[in-house]
This record gives C-alpha cells, structure tokens and sequence, in this order.
C-alpha cells in the first residue's frame, strides 16, 4: 500500500524537488470519534490511504472514559500548575487558574523537568525512541516536538490571558525572566530529540485569532522571534527540518517565522485566504495547509468539500512540490463528509503527476 508519508517523498516535498505526490493526513479527534461512533469507523475502513493501520471495533467508544485532562467531568491540573476544566469530552478545555497570575510566584516556581514530566503526566522518552525506530523502519519521516502551546500560549496559561497582554504592552521585566526559563525547558526537550535522530521538529501553538494576530507584529518580533530563533537554532545546526503549525490568521507574522529558520509553516487555508497564502509563502517555504474545519468541510456538500481541494491543490501546489495537506476532524462534522473530504483528497494527491 502507498504511505503517503513516505521519507523521501515527504523531503522532496519540503525541499520542493520534484516528489511524486502531495502528503496528506486526515487526523481525527477523539471527540469526532466518540460522536461518530460505528459510522465514522465504517468511513475509516474505506479510506486506508489515511488510516493504513485502523481496525474497526478496537474502541467502544459509546462508553469510552476520556483521560481527566480531555474529559468533562470535574478539573484537570497540569504538571505546570494550571487548572484546566474541558467542556467537550475528548478536546482540550479551558484555563480556570494560573499560577503566575501574582508576579510574587515566580520567586518559588519552576516548570516541570522535562526529562520525567510531560505536560499532564509523564515524559516516556524510552518510549518515545521506540516510536522513532519504528517510523524509521517503515520508511517514514521521523518526527519530534514540543507540546502544542509551547510558549507564547504556555505564557498565557501560566500568567492568564489578560495579564500577559498587559505585560507585553508595558515592558514588564519579569516576562523576559519567564520566557527565559520556558526557552530553556523547550531546549531539553529538543535536545533530546535530536539525540534520537529526527527528520522534523515540530513547533505547534497557535498564534493567530480569527481575522488577526494575537498580538501585533511589533511585539511578537520583540517578545517570540528572538525565543523561537532559540530554539530554532539547534535544529538547523543539526540539518533538522523545522515546522511550524498555527491556527488562526498569521499572515502578519510568516516573514518573521521564515526569517527565524521555519521551513514548514502549517496555517489554516480560508481563515488566511488562498490568494494571501499563494503570494506570501508560494516557493518560499514549504506550506503545510489546514484545511477549512469551520465551514466546508463540517457543513458543506459533497460536491464543495471536492471543488474545495481542487481550488487549493490549483492554487498552491506545483509539480516541484512545497505544498503538504492536513485536516482535523472536529465536531459537528458528519460521517459522510469525511467520506467526501478523503475521496476529494485521494482524487487529486497526485493532481500534478
């Protein structure tokens, strides 16, 4: 069977020479396969081109318990002590308490040690080696990373979403003293995974609201770039490729993200506009797309999820490669537009061959 996320293919993509096909991924949340139950596993099985080694009926997912960090029963608190609650079962919830929102804390805190702790449990690298030697060995691209929300979010959790807005705009020198520590706890982690030896590092959190950025260009290239640039660093050093994922509309910030050494940028197709993304990051960085989950995809027809796919492909994809595809699936999205989305995906994957 064809992996569509063969090695060599995957880094033809990237460095846009000339692959046979365009990556794809359909990743499915746990809330998605909870509310889509036998239907969506019925999808699933026709599609093994995304979902090569699913077997239907492993998971009762009628009655599956979500773990309590993405369940909606009771709180959840964190290895870095934020307090979570989740409003739907099987998708993360939402920030009930900070433990930065005095100042005063940071006297006594510290984030969790990497080597032991993950974000909500333990940090099983032993494991971790394994995976990697098992994606290598089926010929696929070996990928580490850091958890989603890794600094700019992870600075909004600790210190809360309003707090930190004030400390940018004020110069507060704490908040240097904090992105310093989260610059160095993400280092370990990279660290470790370059000693697995990786193909990719994955940077994920999402920078973007719906029509703007989080925070203006200025302060993000003042406050983020020169953390990132970090961080960064150690992969180019060791020839690792570097991907950056962002929900929401990050067109003001990509020139910084490419300047500070990504070379996947993964942002959301419509929220940021085909023509915006064609103009600003076409032949310039390999672009990861995220396809629409707001609109087409949960609540359109069979015939506008295909036409949908075929304007993208069109539009940003090129015989040379740099264009990869993914798309989440999240509530309300129905079985049969899954079914629609990975029949459009299987149509044009090899639109340019």
């Amino acid at each position: 069977m064809l992996n569509l996320l063969e090695r060599n293919n995957y880094l033809a993509t990237v460095r846009r020479t000339n692959p046979r096909w365009i990556p794809m991924r359909v990743v499915i949340s746990g809330a998605s396969r909870k509310q889509g139950g036998a239907e969506l596993e019925e999808v699933m099985a026709r599609h093994p081109l995304f979902f090569p080694n699913f077997q239907q009926g492993q998971i009762d997912w009628a009655s599956y318990v979500f773990n309590t960090n993405y369940s909606q029963e009771g709180t959840f608190t964190d290895n870095w002590g934020v307090v979570w609650r989740s409003e739907i079962d099987g998708l993360t919830g939402l920030v009930l308490h900070s433990p930065l929102e005095d100042w005063a804390a940071l006297d006594t805190w510290r984030p969790p040690d990497p080597l032991v702790l993950a974000d909500a449990g333990p940090a099983d690298w032993d494991k971790r080696r394994q995976d990697a030697e098992i994606t290598r060995a089926r010929g696929e691209v070996v990928v580490g990373g850091l958890p989603h929300g890794f600094l700019l979010m992870r600075l909004w959790y600790l210190r809360g979403f309003e707090n930190l807005m004030l400390d940018l705009a004020t110069d507060e020198p704490r908040l240097q003293t904090l992105i310093d520590l989260l610059v160095e706890h993400n280092l370990v982690q990279i660290r470790e995974w370059l000693k697995i030896g990786v193909d990719q590092m994955d940077f994920p959190e999402d920078l973007g609201a719906q029509t703007a950025s989080l925070i203006s260009p200025r302060l993000f290239h003042k406050w983020i770039t020169p953390a990132y640039s970090k961080l960064v660093e150690p992969c180019k050093q060791a020839g690792v490729l570097v991907h950056q994922h962002s929900d929401g509309y990050v067109m003001e910030l990509v020139d910084d993200l490419i300047e500070s050494g990504r070379d996947i940028i993964n942002l959301q197709d419509l929220c940021n506009g085909l023509d915006n993304i064609r103009e600003h990051l076409k032949g310039r960085v390999c672009i990861d797309l995220d396809i629409d989950r707001q609109k087409i995809v949960p609540f359109g027809t069979r015939q506008e999820i295909r036409d949908l796919i075929e304007e993208e492909v069109r539009t940003l994809g090129s015989p040379q490669g740099g264009l990869m595809m993914i798309v989440g699936i999240y509530p309300p999205t129905p079985p049969q537009n899954v079914d629609a989305l990975c029949e459009a995906l299987e149509e044009f994957y090899t639109y340019w061959w």
